[in-house]
C-alpha cells in the first residue's frame, strides 16, 4: 500500500468531572483516503465496448500544482507502479517524464497516464487517426512501439480508441489516478491485465475500511455510555 503512516483516533471519556481526551487505537487511515479516487467524473452512462450506443467523452482535467511526479497514486488508490522503464532494451522509459511511470504534472497537457500494452490493431488505428506511435522519434526519446510494448498513453487517446472499439488492455496498478478524470474505473476494469492482483488489493482496502468502521462505531458507543 501507498502509506504505512497511521492516524490517532481521539476518544472522549469522563474522569473526575473533567473531560479527558485519550488516544485510542491507531488505524491505517492513510491507505483509505486515496480510495476516494475510485469515484470517476461521469459525463454519460458507460457500457461495455460492444455497445454502440454509449461513448466516453474525454474532457481536459485540471492541471496539477506540483512539478514532475516520479511516483503518486494509481486508480486503486495505492502507490503507482512502474509501467516500463526500458522499452525493448532501448534505454528509454515510458511516461511523459520518461522515467517509466505514468505520472503527470503541469506540463503534461495530454495526460499520459494510462499504462497500456499495445497491439498491432491499436497501433494501426492510432496511426489512422493521426497519432503515429509506430515510427521512432529519437528527438523526443520515443522508440516507436511494437505489439506487446508497454507505454503510457494519453487518457484522451485511450478514450478515442475505446469509442472505436480498438482500446488496448491496461495495467490498473500502473495507471495514474488522474485517468479517472476521463475514464470510469468500471470501464478500465474490463480491460485490466492485472485484474486478479488488483482485486486482491481492493479486497485488502475494503477489509481495512471495515475494520476502521468498527473502531469508529465502538468510539461512538463508548462516548455515548460515558455521557449517560
Amino acid at each position: 500500500l501507498r502509506c504505512s503512516s497511521s492516524s490517532n483516533i481521539m476518544m472522549a471519556s469522563i474522569h473526575g468531572g473533567f473531560l479527558v481526551l485519550t488516544v485510542a487505537a491507531t488505524v491505517l487511515l492513510a491507505e483509505l483516503s486515496p480510495t476516494l479516487a475510485w469515484v470517476p467524473t461521469l459525463t454519460n452512462n458507460i457500457m461495455h465496448p460492444s455497445s454502440k450506443t454509449t461513448q466516453l467523452t474525454a474532457e481536459q482535467g485540471d492541471d496539477d500544482t506540483s512539478e514532475a511526479k516520479y511516483s503518486g497514486y494509481n486508480v486503486l488508490g495505492t502507490e503507482l507502479s512502474c509501467c516500463c522503464s526500458n522499452v525493448r532494451e532501448t534505454g528509454i522509459g515510458t511516461g511523459f517524464y520518461r522515467n517509466g511511470f505514468c505520472s503527470t504534472g503541469d506540463n503534461d497537457v495530454g495526460r499520459h497516464t494510462v499504462c497500456v500494452q499495445v497491439t498491432e490493431e491499436f497501433l494501426s488505428f492510432s496511426k489512422s487517426v493521426g497519432n503515429d506511435l509506430s515510427t521512432p522519434m529519437p528527438e523526443y526519446l520515443f522508440p516507436g512501439l511494437k505489439e506487446g510494448d508497454r507505454w503510457c498513453l494519453c487518457a484522451q487517446r485511450w478514450a478515442q480508441a475505446y469509442n472505436a472499439g480498438k482500446a488496448p488492455k491496461l495495467f490498473l496498478q500502473s495507471t495514474h489516478e488522474k485517468t479517472l478524470d476521463f475514464i470510469p474505473f468500471d470501464v478500465m476494469k474490463i480491460f485490466a491485465i492485472d485484474a486478479e492482483e488488483s482485486a486482491s488489493v481492493i479486497n485488502k482496502l475494503d477489509l481495512q475500511r471495515s475494520q476502521l468502521n468498527e473502531i469508529l462505531k465502538k468510539d461512538v458507543t463508548d462516548n455515548d455510555e460515558a455521557f449517560q
